[in-house]
């Protein structure tokens, strides 16, 4: 009889394949991954041998299948204890411990097949169902040696528990405490009550949905650590759930059309459902392929800005010991020489540091310092640093700072540093003769920091675009030395910060205004 009790095995059968093809589709050669989908598929086979126990009629043929859910509920105990050794460490699993396994559980599977008599002596009908008639030194054996596996792993599980931190320790105690209950659930209906002490065989469909519960909860806990694609699972369990559901239609209908209609539905949908599963997987991988190159070419420039920039950092050392005297007197050529070194060094590293940020931002590895600080102070320290800069263009650089007014701000001072210089770099790349002045002042309950030159401009249609990634104020300029990605950096920072900035100019050749505003501190 096809009842409630074998409805829901079928439904726990199909379950466990299908987490067994999600599970090995993702890593073949992973050892966890392997572990588990043996673990899942064994419980499939548990399943699918009782609802062949209950419903053939043959007797002679229901004590083999008897036997065979013993050796595939000892399959799921090696599995599982083998799973425990490698999850989440991957330890090597000892050879003393594969031999413990291995061995008695050998001996038990020849002597169970090979000799008719041996654990299963034969079968009573009930108006329930069938009843085993079990040979108690046999069944110790398979007790001790299932308890031995099941204990072991669980005990292991809980101690990886114990040591661990963080979000692992929270699918540790989810897996743990999963195979806690469902595990002794299944021992108390599965391997207690049929025992030749007690001889109740009515409960023991329930074993595979217990431990189904376990499957579920290690599938995610596996996979908890992989970033899996939401949109690949979301296809592949609505597959699943289609395809359980048409199952479920299929044994339930007793029509031989509707029999007929529903497994064309269900061949159609499995083959429409490989194919669409196929395309979501590959279309992941290209994506999870390009976000690794993506991550690759972000942590090579962060490797690769890192060793340049410690050959430059020396370079302007041993010209700084030729500009301020020294190594002595020096000829006016070496001395211009030695400044321009000073300046495009600084030119070299400014950009340096804006793809390390760049990098940075991409690896989400940015992180914010915000103080009390006076800005003013800050804004004519950068501004004294770009003095050489101006000299070395003939411009005029002019500092507008009042120290009585109060300049203080809430935010990050050195990533304010990199900012003001940013502007202050940006302006003198574009203003060929002139000045710059960089200033800091109140405006209401706000502190402004403005840095204004005499160059370009910056026409109407470009100032939309102009701290976007890789933007340019003009794009027709020759010999400008810079990434595009300054004045980027320089908004995500000051946004980050709780700030604004913008940019004005009259259009081209009249000059520009660059304005970064916060509240007073």
């Amino acid at each position: 009889m096809f009842g409630l009790p074998n409805i829901l095995l079928s439904i726990t059968a199909l379950c466990n394949v299908g987490m067994t093809l999600f599970i090995r589709s993702r890593n073949r050669e992973n050892k966890i991954n392997f572990y588990f989908s043996m673990f899942s598929i064994c419980l499939a086979l548990w399943a699918i041998i009782l609802i062949m126990y209950a419903v053939i009629p043959d007797t002679s043929i229901a004590i083999y299948l008897m036997k065979g859910s013993y050796i595939a509920a000892l399959c799921i105990g090696i599995s599982f204890y083998f799973f425990s050794f490698l999850f989440p460490d991957k330890y090597e699993i000892p050879h003393f411990q594969q031999f413990l396994v291995y061995v008695p559980s050998v001996i038990f599977v020849l002597l169970i097949v090979s000799i008719p008599q041996f654990l299963t002596r034969g079968i009573v009908e009930h108006s329930w169902g069938r009843e085993t008639i079990l040979s108690w030194p046999e069944y110790i054996y398979f007790t001790l040696l299932f308890s031995y596996l099941f204990v072991g792993g669980l005990v292991r599980i809980w101690i990886n528990y114990f040591k661990a931190t963080g979000a692992l320790k929270m699918q540790l105690l989810a897996i743990g405490g999963s195979v806690t209950v469902a595990g002794f659930l299944g021992m108390y209906f599965n391997l207690l009550l049929p025992s030749p002490f007690l001889q109740d065989f009515r409960y023991i469909w329930s074993g595979p949905l217990f431990t189904f519960f376990i499957a579920v909860t290690i599938t995610y806990s596996i996979f908890r650590f992989k970033f899996f694609n939401p949109r690949a699972i979301l296809a592949e369990l609505l597959v699943y759930a289609l395809l359980l559901f048409l199952f479920v239609r299929l044994v339930l209908t007793e029509a031989f059309n509707d029999q007929l209609i529903d497994g064309v539905l269900l061949g159609v949908v499995g083959i429409v459902g490989v194919l669409l599963l196929r395309s979501v997987r590959r279309e992941v991988e290209q994506r999870e392929q390009i976000e690794k190159l993506s991550e690759e070419k972000s942590e090579f420039m962060t490797f690769a800005s890192h060793e340049i920039r410690n050959p430059i950092t020396a370079m302007r050392g041993y010209a700084s010991l030729i500009t301020d005297g020294t190594t002595g007197a020096v000829p006016p050529k070496v001395m211009d020489a030695a400044q321009k070194i000073l300046v495009l060094g600084d030119e070299v590293l400014a950009l340096i540091s804006q793809f390390l940020n760049k990098s940075k931002m991409e690896l989400g590895q940015i992180s914010y310092s915000v103080t009390d600080f006076d800005v003013g102070s800050v804004v004519s320290v950068v501004a004294d640093g770009y003095r050489p800069h101006a000299l070395q263009k003939g411009l005029e650089l002019k500092k507008e700072l009042d120290a009585s007014e109060n300049l203080h701000i809430k935010a990050d001072q050195e990533k304010m540093k990199e900012v003001i210089g940013n502007i202050i770099d940006n302006s003198l790349k574009y203003t060929p003769s002139g000045s710059i002045t960089v200033a800091a002042h109140r405006h209401g309950v706000h502190v402004r920091i403005v840095v204004s030159d005499t160059g370009v401009g910056i026409p109407a249609e470009t100032l939309p675009h102009l701290f976007k990634k890789f933007s340019r104020a003009d794009a027709q300029k020759v010999n400008i030395l810079g990434t595009g990605v300054g004045l980027y950096l320089a908004k995500t920072f000051i946004d980050a910060m709780g700030g604004r900035i913008w940019a004005e100019s009259e259009g081209k050749d009249k000059g520009s205004r660059f304005i970064i505003e916060f509240n007073a501190a």
